[in-house]
């Protein structure tokens, strides 16, 4: 069988494989996907740093420089008054702008004007972007803080750009194209945008691991199924070919038993009746001879066991009529009442005594449930209580019957259908086997188990239409 189920175990594995790729696979298309807004997000806030540098250069020119300039002669931030001035126009530029600092160097790389006024004269904090921006350039650089998964994975604690360019006086009606005054750095934080991203892609992964988990469980439930499907079908094959190779066994026994127990039945009947004439003669003479009776008696248990062979080897074809089984359970027990007397049989009935009439063969059920009666009593010789259950269904009549004897060990409990198998000292082994035959030709069920408690359970059931 389990060479059957590895094709589809190759199957299975390849699933489960395809189903790790696809998710680690849209795990790596999610975090290339964040690179990729994260990237676009840097590139906007760069164009949208040197948009609002412009306007920023554009509105301290005219508005601080040109009239300081007219107004005073030179500039000088140190003066309260003109830092003032320049920090309103600032602040008012970028009221609306997500700008964290605001750096003005002078062209010695000293700090002259700054958002936080501790920065004030601080000198040579440019680096590379003050040179850069002395030049005509302006530049952008990303600053990072955080631990090393979160700078690894891309989401550190803290992200900030920070631009530097030139600060320019303005020709009229013309771009900014004159010489440079200064450097403006302008830091932005986008921790916030990076938290949006990481957000954005904690749903994604959360999303596509929910989608995979119910695809994987649906695929899982698909495959679990097929593969006991493959399972049921590769042992009901087996159970065929079993059962197949016993029918031929038993049908080739079968021949065999026919022909010899038609061989000895004949000169059996001889022995018997000429025993049966031998007694008439001999109780003339001498009355207490009783090798004629050994005789008979012996010719007949011969009989019976030839019977039992020719019945297994040629089972009768069952002639259905209505009858119930109750009579038939009752004819049973009429039969052996002698024998329930004797051995002190307690027969306890618990009937439905409207259970409707079925179709079976009356002849084949009596010698059935004969047979499973006298198994049952025989597994306690010394008596003891028999319990006996009838009732119905819509489609069946269930037959239950229980003893108390010692039951049935596991080894044998599986075997006892095989033909010729006994555990008695005289039996043929064809009992069970023959009851079996019987009910399944009635399209029957029988089920025999051991009780929980102490002995046997039988039941069988039988169809009330055989039509059905």
């Amino acid at each position: 069988m389990s060479e059957k189920i590895k094709p589809f175990r190759l199957v299975k594995y390849f699933t489960f494989a395809s189903i790790v790729v696809m998710f680690f696979g849209t795990l790596i298309f999610s975090l290339l996907h964040s690179h990729w807004i994260k990237s676009l997000l840097q590139q906007k806030n760069e164009d949208y740093a040197i948009v609002m540098i412009e306007n920023l250069n554009h509105q301290i020119f005219l508005q601080f420089i040109i009239p300081t300039v007219l107004k005073h002669g030179n500039i000088q931030l140190r003066k309260k008054e003109q830092f003032e001035r320049l920090d309103k126009i600032i602040k008012r530029t970028l009221h609306s702008f997500k700008v964290e600092m605001v750096n003005i160097y002078g062209m010695n790389n000293v700090i002259s004007y700054s958002f936080n006024k501790k920065m004030l004269g601080k000198k040579n904090l440019g680096g590379t972007g003050y040179l850069n921006a002395l030049s005509g350039k302006t530049t952008s650089n990303i600053t990072q803080r955080g631990n090393f998964a979160q700078i690894f994975f891309g989401f550190p604690k803290e992200r900030k750009i920070i631009t530097y360019a030139p600060l320019r006086t303005e020709k009229p009606l013309a771009k900014i194209s004159g010489p440079v005054i200064g450097i403006i750095e302008v830091i932005q934080n986008l921790s916030q945008d990076n938290s949006a991203v990481f957000k954005l892609q904690l749903i994604v992964i959360q999303t596509c691991s929910i989608v995979m988990g119910i695809l994987f469980f649906i695929l899982r439930l698909i495959v679990k199924r097929g593969e006991n499907i493959i399972e049921k079908r590769a042992e009901e094959r087996l159970k065929l070919k079993e059962q197949l190779d016993k029918t031929k066994h038993l049908a080739s026994l079968g021949i065999m038993t026919a022909g010899v127990s038609h061989e000895i039945k004949n000169p059996l009947g001889i022995i018997k009746s000429s025993a049966e004439l031998l007694k008439k003669k001999i109780s003339a003479i001498t009355p207490a001879v009783k090798i004629s009776d050994i005789i008979i008696e012996e010719s007949n248990r011969l009989n019976n066991i030839i019977t039992d062979f020719l019945n297994f080897a040629k089972p009768k074809k069952p002639e259905f009529i209505l009858i119930n089984i109750i009579e038939i359970i009752e004819k049973n027990l009429s039969f052996l009442n002698e024998q329930i007397e004797e051995n002190n049989y307690n027969i306890k009935k618990y009937y439905n005594y409207n259970i409707p009439e079925i179709d079976a063969d009356p002849d084949m059920l009596y010698q059935a449930f004969l047979n499973i009666l006298i198994n049952s009593m025989q597994a306690m010789p010394d008596g003891g209580e028999l319990f006996i259950a009838i009732s119905f269904t819509n489609k069946n009549v269930i037959f239950f019957l229980g003893d108390k004897g010692n039951g049935i060990d596991k080894d044998s409990l599986g075997k006892i259908w095989d033909p010729f198998f006994t555990t008695k000292t005289n039996g043929t082994g064809l009992g069970l086997c023959s009851v079996k035959n019987i009910i399944e030709t009635h399209n029957g069920t029988i089920t025999i188990k051991n009780r929980i408690v102490k002995g046997v359970q039988i039941a069988i059931e039988l169809p009330i239409n055989q039509n059905q």
